[in-house]
């Protein structure tokens, strides 16, 4: 028997799917949180599951916002479950379900005054939000927020009619000081390098072109936890609906599909109170820097080790691009030999079990992950995931052959078309700019290391150059394989 998901119907699931020990009634929302993806509803809205169920912090429930289409058709999706949600675990051994019901209800997305007016409400004690790495108006040349930026200087001029997630946080502010009322705190779940501070810097930045006397008492009285989150989560198609109906009876028009593994470090600086996350496994700290570049390095650096090589030999799914023996090798030298060498120490941690941690994770077949994932938003992911790297072992005089090869390959990549001959479909926001440089940088690779904003010093130094030059023609000569078969036996 299928049952479409519902309030009403939780009863009538298979005995297989765990569902909430607690009532919509028992809910007050107490979490705003930016981006309703399925990337929050298998982190965020888990971990909250799990403290529901344990009796706590019912008055934390989310209410869902947004700025995008995306959104909208998120909202539809879910009001019409009753803000229900099935997340599917998957290892490689088993999947398990779940139905979340965290969410006490999902503002109308790019509906100003509403979102504002649920900022200004008391009961909301932390802002969150998940509006991926691109997302934060950053200038990768420089590190820094970008004022510049369209967006902004559209907030900037009509601050009173916000349309940036950042613009509306902003009004938000500005209400509850007016009333008196304490600060929410920030708190980014993106995947992005101490994105509590590249937060604040959004949050203060976009204050100081409207009020720079409010900038400054952002900078001095909204609490930005930075946080380190982790966890695969994949895009739903109608496969995953195929599954969570056939497996699990269950008609749910958005499930989420995951890895069994989940971890968040947080650094604890929550002001106005937060849920007792630490008692349902994430991990509060003082300083989350060593767990942030451990991640961002040996993790994400290593899906675009990974990905663009398989995407050049047509490899669709990661887990199949881990099991061919030049891409897992190429994995493993790179990470060995360049990557994890400059990572820092992280208390309690042993790096190379971290990473035997990620090469297990990306074998897993069930979760479906695609290297076509791995590949996408490159101009904005290589700043932050590859280059820091080479940067560091260029100034301690190291090494950078493996992380020339991964940038010649991302460079290949976005030349638009595979080893053979098979079009790659647009997947960068910039791809229209990528795809224009690397057909430049065929003839001359000065090109692409020429992008300043992407590249920075790195794009200067003698050293990077020879050796991205040499593998970019390799590439263009004999192609992804024989490139890989040279690296690997050198």
């Amino acid at each position: 028997m299928t049952v479409k998901l519902s309030l009403a119907d939780l009863g009538k699931l298979q005995t297989n799917v765990a569902v909430p020990r607690y009532g919509r009634r028992d809910l007050r929302a107490g979490i705003l949180h930016f981006g309703v993806g399925n990337f929050h509803r298998a982190h965020l809205q888990v971990y909250l599951d799990r403290l529901m169920n344990a009796g706590r912090d019912r008055d934390f429930a989310i209410l869902g916002a947004g700025v995008t289409p995306y959104d909208i058709k998120m909202r539809d999706a879910l009001a019409g479950q009753d803000w229900l949600s099935t997340v599917v675990e998957q290892s490689a051994e088993k999947s398990e379900a779940r139905v979340t019901g965290v969410m006490a209800d999902f503002l109308p997305p790019m509906d100003g005054r509403a979102i504002v007016e649920a900022l200004a409400d008391p009961a909301i004690r932390i802002v969150s939000l998940t509006v991926t790495e691109g997302g934060y108006f950053v200038n990768p040349a420089t590190g820094s927020f970008d004022p510049e930026h369209p967006a902004i200087l559209a907030d900037a001029s009509n601050p009173d009619d916000p349309k940036t997630v950042f613009g509306l946080m902003l009004a938000g502010l500005k209400a509850r000081r007016a009333a008196g009322i304490q600060p929410f705190t920030v708190m980014s779940c993106d995947n992005v390098p101490h994105n509590g501070k590249v937060c604040r810097d959004a949050v203060a930045g976009l204050a100081e072109a409207q009020d720079p006397g409010f900038a400054q008492w952002v900078r001095g009285n909204v609490a930005f936890p930075n946080a380190m989150v982790d966890r695969i989560a994949t895009a739903t198609s109608d496969r995953e609906r195929a599954i969570t109906r056939d497996t699990f009876g269950i008609e749910d028009a958005w499930p989420v599909f995951c890895e069994d593994f989940i971890q968040w470090v947080v650094e604890d600086n929550f002001p106005a109170g937060r849920p007792a996350f630490e008692e349902v496994g994430a991990e509060f700290v003082a300083d989350v820097t060593p767990w942030e570049m451990m991640k961002i390095r040996i993790l994400n650096g290593g899906h675009a080790i990974i990905a663009y090589p398989s995407g050049l030999m047509d490899i669709h799914f990661v887990h199949e691009g881990m099991e061919n023996p030049l891409v897992r090798a190429f994995l493993q030298k790179v990470e060995r030999d360049e990557i994890i060498p400059v990572v820092p120490p992280v208390p309690g941690t042993d790096l190379d079990a971290y990473f035997r941690k990620v090469e297990e994770r990306c074998l897993n077949p069930k979760i479906g992950d695609t290297i076509r994932r791995l590949c996408l938003d490159g101009s904005n992911r290589q700043p932050k995931f590859i280059i820091p790297t080479i940067a560091d072992r260029l100034k301690a005089g190291k090494g950078i052959e493996g992380l020339a090869l991964e940038s010649a390959l991302w460079c290949r990549y976005c030349f638009g078309t595979t080893d053979s001959g098979a079009a790659i479909e647009p997947n960068d926001p910039n791809w229209e700019r990528m795809t224009a440089t690397a057909k430049a940088a065929k003839d001359d690779p000065a090109a692409w290391l020429g992008m300043a904003d992407i590249y920075g010093a790195v794009g200067k130094s003698a050293v990077f150059a020879e050796a991205f030059g040499r593998h970019l023609k390799s590439l263009w000569q004999g192609g992804a394989r024989a490139t890989l078969e040279r690296y690997v036996a050198a």
